[in-house]
């Protein structure tokens, strides 16, 4: 049976939606498979590694026939990335898949779709939101990197999403930093706090474009889905409990300046060559009118670079991990930063001029 013939590129679209999630090891050999479903012309494709679950839609189905298989999702994807331009036909015969294109033939092997675990909707859904695409790859871009990586604090490897009145917020922190950012929406929402798993909110920074385009967020006790375009997402949930973002975030601090982050950022990536893969330490000594930035390493080499600053407060001498403050950096796409401190024991605080929005709290480093 033919289940889709149609241009190469309009099939590769929606397969490389639904593949990045796909584990090229997995103790459940099916789930490196995708499922391909055929209604007459809309076909579905949909992945899942048993946490998170995307399925896309298309309108390329060959013929009336109803028909559902499953097929390696990285050999797929590796032959059409492979074939040139031009029409492209799958075929559905004997459990096998037959991709066809021009003068090249592969055939497939495929399992049922009868088999293949997909996740269970949520039967309620205790928050709705809609916003339009920019503004959640906004807010999901300015906190992701500091999300934890494998931490044993299984609740920090995520991101916190906070639903509240209108307000959205996104937090993460991995213990050493917090990343703080919130949107308005027009809608007023009741309370919901939610922990997203960082392999959802890695695929989503891959998925959501620069759109006015609405995504609709539904957020359930266990599950979060989400739908935009044509795709939708769901994802378990982590559980446990966040920190308190709101007594991590300082506030009252006296010491406070502002500096070009361009600048900044150049000073502290030539201060970073000096350190070592071990120990990324650098030192900022903050007196009137000046902010010298020190790094050192174990064969007694050093960095010194020295940025002039409106600042007139007492002396701070405090010591950072320097990839901290370059992932916020590289990050932001504004011209100035306010940096705020307390004492040489105290985290720090940036944030953007004008704008209560972002905020970034990096705590202090014994140099």
């Amino acid at each position: 049976m033919q289940l889709v013939k149609t241009p190469r590129d309009t099939l590769l679209r929606p397969l490389q939606i639904v593949s990045g999630i796909v584990e090229r090891r997995h103790t459940l050999p099916i789930l490196a498979n995708i499922l391909i479903r055929k209604e007459g012309e809309k076909v579905s494709f949909l992945s899942t590694d048993i946490e998170v679950q995307i399925t896309t839609n298309a309108a390329i189905g060959a013929g009336n026939e109803a028909a559902a298989t499953t097929v390696a999702a990285r050999k797929l994807l590796d032959i059409l990335r492979a074939l040139p331009e031009g029409e492209v036909t799958l075929t559905l015969k004997d459990k096998r898949l037959t991709v066809q294109s021009g003068k090249s033939r592969f055939n497939l092997q495929t399992l049922s779709a009868d088999e293949f675990p997909t996740v269970a909707v949520a039967n309620q859904f205790n928050a709705s939101v809609t916003l339009p695409q920019k503004l959640v790859k906004h807010l999901f871009n300015m906190v992701h990197f500091s999300m934890a990586q494998q931490d044993i604090r299984y609740y920090l490897n995520g991101l916190l999403l906070v639903v509240e009145g209108n307000k959205v917020i996104a937090v993460t922190t991995d213990g050493h930093r917090l990343a703080y950012c919130q949107v308005k929406t027009e809608q007023e929402l009741p309370r919901q706090e939610v922990i997203i798993p960082r392999k959802t909110i890695m695929e989503l920074q891959r998925l959501l474009e620069d759109t006015d385009e609405p995504v609709q967020i539904d957020i359930a006790n266990n599950q979060i889905k989400l739908n935009f375009a044509d795709i939708e997402l769901i994802s378990k949930l982590v559980e446990g409990k966040f920190p308190d973002f709101n007594r991590v975030i300082p506030t009252g601090y006296v010491h406070h300046f502002s500096i070009g982050r361009e600048s900044f950022l150049r000073s502290l990536q030539r201060a970073a060559i000096m350190t070592s893969d071990k120990f990324k330490g650098i030192r900022c000594v903050i007196t009137s009118g000046s902010m010298k930035i020190s790094s050192t390493n174990a064969d007694q080499e050093e960095a010194v670079e020295e940025i002039e600053i409106d600042y007139n407060g007492e002396n701070v001498d405090i010591g950072f991990n320097v990839t901290y403050l370059l992932d916020v950096l590289n990050n932001l796409k504004c011209d100035q930063i306010n940096i705020a401190l307390g004492d040489s024991n105290s985290s720090a605080l940036i944030t953007v001029p004008g704008n209560d929005d972002f905020k970034y709290v990096v705590m202090p480093m014994r140099i």
